[in-house]
Order: structure tokens, then C-alpha cells, then sequence
């Protein structure tokens, strides 16, 4: 069987559409016990602009806990120009968004952004970062606006419980899923799905179609990189 890659944009939405899946990967990242969540409903991906000018914020996936922390997923399979503040953005945006006019700060409830790169964002070698306000000895401010990054491409330490979601966004053979779907509940589920979307001909097409634009969008820039080098401009 060829397998799809779980870190395309159709088939990341897909398997996150599964609550299980959704369940065990929240409980992995944020070091949850599974059995404390109690609810990892799905949101409605856009947020919403204060006047008319204002940019639009549309997140890849939002889930919300049971204690109303609101938590958006986003797959990245290349770097964007300024990503630090294209994610603080998004946070910011859910941080805020459904406190109206005269409500008490009370009721802003805790916000994270989670990136999954396949792409090496720094040269640490730690692969799982967590960002949180804290002073200059270390001390937290707050914890209600949090960012996780998982960089796909790093060395895995077998200690960290995000390793066997990494190993699964990495597969690229059935032999390796169904090692994989031992793990775990949240990943024997993740595997069930990835193979039946796999099967399926709508999604080989989706697959096909995006690894069309993929090819193309990367000869447009090898085309644009080496005019720039023949024009002097690089």
C-alpha cells in the first residue's frame, strides 16, 4: 500500500478530525494524563476581525478543552518570512477574540499554538520547545498564552512522549505504521485512519494534486533563484 503523508494540509485535517486522535496527540504534547480530558470538541477555524481592515486569522485546526483552553494546531512543510510573529498573531487573535465590550478579564481563558515543522526552525537540538512569559530569572508571568514547536527533522531522544507522533508524521512505509500503532490507542487509531485515507481514490487524488503543486511551486523558485543568480541579483 502506498501510504499518504500524514503532513499534508488534507490529510493532517482528516486525522485530527478523528477525537481519539485529537485526544492522545493533546495528552502527548501538553503532558495530560488522557483520562483528565474530558472534551477536545473542534472549533470554528476563523476568527473574527474587530473593523473592517483588520486581517482575517484562519487556523489549520482549533480544539478546546474541557476547562475552555482553546488549542490551535497548524502542520508547516516549509518556513514562512517572519514566522515568530505569524504565530504570535494567531495567538494573540484567539487570546482575545470572544471577550466583548465590558466583559471582566476573568473570562480570557488559556490560548496555545502548536506547530508541527518539517522544516529545522533553530539549531538546537531539541526538537520539542515550549515558549511561556517569564521574567529574566525564569520566574512565569502568566501561563495563558503558551507555543509548543515540534521539528520533525531532529534526532529524537526516545524520552520526550511526542517521539512515536513524530516517528508517525515521518513514516513512509505500512511496516512502520503498524510498529507504530502498538504505541498507543491515540496511535493505532492515527494509523487505522491514515490507511483508509490511503485507500481511498479521492484522497490518492487530493495526494496526486498537491504533490503536483508541490513540484511545480518548488521549479518556480529553483527558476526564480537562478535568474537572480544570472542577473546578479543574489
Amino acid at each position: 500500500m502506498h501510504i499518504i503523508s500524514p503532513k499534508l494540509d488534507f490529510s493532517f485535517k482528516k486525522l485530527l478530525a478523528n477525537e481519539k486522535v485529537r485526544r492522545y496527540l493533546v495528552s502527548d504534547i501538553l503532558d495530560i494524563p488522557v483520562e483528565r480530558i474530558k472534551s477536545v470538541r473542534l472549533l470554528n477555524t476563523f476568527l473574527q476581525r474587530r473593523y473592517r481592515k483588520q486581517k482575517l486569522g484562519i487556523l489549520d485546526i482549533l480544539v478546546e478543552l474541557d476547562d475552555g483552553t482553546k488549542i490551535n494546531f497548524e502542520m508547516q512543510v516549509k518556513i514562512y518570512d517572519h514566522w515568530d510573529r505569524r504565530s504570535l498573531f494567531y495567538l494573540a487573535k484567539m487570546y482575545v477574540e470572544e471577550l466583548r465590550t465590558g466583559e471582566n478579564y476573568e473570562k480570557l481563558k488559556r490560548c496555545v499554538h502548536v506547530s508541527i515543522l518539517d522544516f529545522n526552525l533553530t539549531d538546537s537540538e531539541k526538537y520539542h520547545t515550549i515558549y511561556r512569559m517569564r521574567d529574566d530569572e525564569g520566574r512565569e508571568f502568566s501561563n495563558l498564552l503558551e507555543v509548543h514547536v515540534i521539528e520533525l527533522n531532529k534526532k529524537l531522544s526516545g524520552k520526550d512522549p511526542i517521539d512515536n507522533w513524530i516517528a508517525f508524521f515521518n513514516a513512509n512505509t505500512e511496516e512502520e505504521l503498524d510498529m507504530l500503532s502498538e504505541k498507543s490507542l491515540g496511535l493505532k487509531e492515527a494509523v487505522r485512519e491514515l490507511k483508509e485515507m490511503s485507500l481511498t481514490r479521492q484522497m490518492r487524488l487530493l495526494w496526486e494534486e498537491r504533490q503536483k503543486e508541490i513540484r511545480d511551486a518548488n521549479a518556480r523558485e529553483s527558476y526564480v533563484r537562478k535568474q537572480g543568480y544570472e542577473d546578479g541579483l543574489v
